[in-house]
């Protein structure tokens, strides 16, 4: 029998102790007895633990870790280890075993170089197969002496064919594609590339980075992917519960208009200029035409609550959205989409008679 590599032994028992772990907090989470403070409490409540639970659910056929870092301290107290993987999972003591891909201390696992090292001193990716860990790979980002080679194990997995539904590529990430998971929230995303280029799976792992960093906003407004068919759906639909997100709606362009009935139908020419482009700058002069002064109070309401704004309130923002550029001209674009100022309502000085429609602004005499 060949001799074991004392490092990959001491890594595989550190996957059984995190099997171990996660075994526990999914028991723990299953014993839990559910005690709302009314029925419908308790039913949320007993969901909730129940999404818990499956999202700690084990696949004896992938492991709960994929590589490791080994980080330089920044207070001089040493180095700090972490194990990277789909999940977080702590010991009874709560210190981390594995800490969640999305984590912001795994960002160096994914985007360090030994052009910057991020605080990166060791890098080590995990060979796997059926479960069990086989291999690792190091690098050691801040030894000026040592070749940088390729990954063999970052290649084979890269490589590897791929069959059935999508699975998830946590372990595979690329820097340029971990810069688009972990864009801000406020950022719209758009992915091209070929067909076979990891689109969909960028895609995706940005919703679960999004569910992760971002779950309270979130979990009000849920999350839901749209597919062109069912058959998409059906490919994609295990990567994010194989993330331990369980939470997120499937749905397809067809399902969702489906609940609004069609009256009618128009010509194809008249479809076609709606959906000129040109049609933008319509839509935009129609709207900023209409825009006029608050006669009433604006309700707004917020659960069991109503906030009421008074109508003062309410024209403020319009008059910001219409007040004229600084040197005295109406701003193009705004609701003087001419730039014109004999005729539009945002200028300095208030007409003769004023308009019917729009907004105004007081003259500089009497403030802005």
């Amino acid at each position: 029998m060949p001799d074991v590599d004392p490092l990959l032994a001491a890594e595989q028992a550190h996957l059984a102790r995190a099997r171990a772990q996660a075994a526990r907090m999914r028991e723990r989470t299953l014993s839990l007895e559910v005690q709302g403070g009314d029925r419908i409490s308790s039913e949320v409540l007993a969901a909730t633990l129940h999404q818990r639970a499956t999202s700690l659910l084990d696949d004896p056929t992938s492991t709960l870790f994929f590589g490791r870092i080994d980080v330089d301290d920044p207070g001089g107290r040493g180095r700090e280890r972490w194990y990277v993987g789909r999940r977080h999972v702590a010991d009874e003591a709560g210190d981390p075993v594995v800490v969640d891909w999305r984590a912001d201390v795994s960002r160096g696992f994914y985007r360090a170089s030994r052009a910057e090292p991020m605080g990166v001193v060791l890098r080590r990716r995990f060979g796997v197969d059926h479960g069990r860990l086989t291999a690792y790979e190091d690098e050691h980002l801040t030894d000026a002496g040592e070749a940088e080679a390729r990954s063999q194990i970052l290649a084979a997995e890269i490589e590897r064919p791929r069959v059935g539904p999508m699975r998830d590529i946590v372990a595979t990430i690329q820097p340029e594609q971990d810069e688009i998971v972990r864009a801000d929230v406020a950022t719209t995303v758009c992915v091209q590339g070929a067909p076979g280029t990891g689109k969909t799976a960028v895609g995706l792992h940005r919703a679960a980075w999004l569910l992760y960093a971002h779950r309270d906003r979130l979990a009000r407004s849920g999350v839901l992917v749209v597919g062109p068919n069912r058959s998409f759906l059906e490919h994609v639909g295990a990567v994010l519960p194989a993330l331990g997100e369980v939470e997120v709606g499937h749905t397809t362009v067809e399902d969702m208009v489906a609940a609004v009935p069609v009256r009618r139908t128009e010509p194809a020419d008249v479809a076609t200029l709606k959906g000129d482009a040109r049609m933008a700058e319509v839509l935009r002069r129609a709207v900023w035409s209409r825009v006029g002064t608050a006669r009433e109070a604006l309700v707004v309401p917020r659960g069991s609550v109503r906030w009421r704004v008074p109508a003062h309130r309410v024209a403020e923002p319009a008059r910001r959205a219409c007040a004229p550029a600084a040197s005295g001209t109406a701003r193009p674009g705004r609701c003087c989409p001419s730039g014109s100022r004999t005729r539009c309502c945002c200028r300095w000085r208030r007409p003769a008679t004023p308009p019917t429609t729009g907004c105004r602004t007081p003259s500089p005499a009497r403030g802005r």
